[in-house]
């Protein structure tokens, strides 16, 4: 039996939309996660993300073992003591990092050793200490297993290999995780774009047996129209009664084009990064503050929001900030971006309880594509 009760109240196509009940609060899914890296999600306070509406964020084991250690912040009383959010946190395993920012000595059977990307310290990591990290020091509520990325693209021979590895080490971190009433461990398919790949990881996570399942392995350089032609069968070979969690990903259009195919979960470090360097996330696309036609737009970016951020500042205001590389821009246009993302979430599970998710999808990407107002 699941940890965490997950009922889906719809569906519309392969689409659904429900409730995944933790302890520390519900989960209305579709679902995306602000990612708190190290402890913050970057620029904003915890305030002002839950005024977004997110109902989880992301904690990143790899920064979080490094600096200031995951016992340092369990001595604290856990990461949710730490950074002062109480409703539900998911963890990644620290894989993802470990293959992307460090300089890898050695992956094995056992373990992946490292060197830190902060002083060149030597790190061993495991399955079972991801685990001891995530579950027990930080006290997350959703606990990733640790698997073996590779980048795309990559040969069919070295997918099968990692993706095999990672289904070893997800039995490794189930039996390091055992059974906890209040914790859920999920498991993660690889196979890179093969389908027959990813139906044996599929196969082999669904025989460990988790409280919920995550496609990772994209949005690593393989581009949109093969993530979507992944997406096209992964999610339908996971089971239909628990969490499906797409990694990592976060465009707008991949986020509609993912629910679409039957995804619950995101996270994405896109609407604060991107906010950080002018640009702002809009229900016509992506808009770049710092080009001249904003510098006396009178008109905020969404009168219609609730978040002040985006409806109480012009554009003009915000130009003049991210010109001038004042802090607050990047503050308001980072609260602006995670709000549009909620939003987004909120409409699509609206749109699927209301049977229309196909007209939002064909408005969405017309919309989308129709003007480039990023340059």
């Amino acid at each position: 039996m699941a940890a965490f009760p997950f009922q889906i109240a719809a569906t519309d196509g392969r689409a659904r939309t429900g409730v995944l009940s933790t302890p520390r609060g519900d989960i209305r899914t579709p679902a995306f996660m602000p990612v708190g890296t190290a402890g913050t999600v970057k620029a904003l306070t915890v305030e002002q993300v839950a005024a977004t509406g997110a109902d989880i964020l992301l904690g990143n084991t790899y920064h979080l073992m490094l600096r200031p250690t995951a016992e340092r912040v369990s001595r604290l009383g856990g990461l949710h003591r730490f950074m002062r959010w109480e409703k539900p946190i998911l963890t990644d395993s620290g894989g993802f990092q470990v293959m992307s920012l460090s300089n890898i000595a050695k992956v094995t059977e056992e373990s992946v050793t490292f060197q830190s990307h902060l002083d060149g310290s030597r790190h061993v990591l495991t399955p079972e200490r991801s685990i001891e990290i995530q579950a027990d020091l930080l006290g997350a509520d959703i606990v990733m297993q640790l698997d073996e990325l590779v980048a795309l693209p990559a040969t069919g021979d070295r997918a099968a290999e990692a993706m095999r590895r990672s289904a070893r080490w997800g039995e490794r971190s189930k039996a390091a995780f055992g059974h906890r009433d209040a914790q859920a461990l999920f498991g993660i398919q690889q196979g890179g774009v093969d389908e027959a790949l990813r139906s044996e990881s599929a196969r082999r996570l669904i025989e460990t047996g988790y409280d919920g399942y995550a496609i990772g392995g994209l949005a690593v350089g393989e581009g949109h129209q093969a993530m979507v032609e992944v997406l096209d069968f992964a999610p339908a070979q996971l089971p239909a009664d628990r969490p499906r969690y797409l990694m990592g990903v976060g465009k707008p259009i991949d986020l509609v084009e993912a629910v679409y195919r039957g995804v619950d979960m995101f996270d994405c470090v896109l609407p604060t990064r991107s906010g950080r360097h002018g640009q702002a996330w809009t229900w016509d696309g992506a808009i770049n503050l710092k080009n001249a036609r904003f510098a006396e737009d009178d008109s905020p970016l969404d009168a219609s929001s609730d978040v002040s951020a985006s409806r109480d500042y012009s554009k003009a205001y915000l130009h003049h900030l991210v010109k001038s590389q004042e802090i607050l821009g990047q503050v308001l246009l980072s609260w602006h971006n995670l709000a549009f993302f909620q939003s987004l979430m909120s409409e699509l599970r609206a749109a699927i309880s209301e049977g229309r998710l196909e007209a939002f999808r064909q408005a969405f990407a017309s919309r989308h594509f129709a003007s480039d107002t990023s340059a």
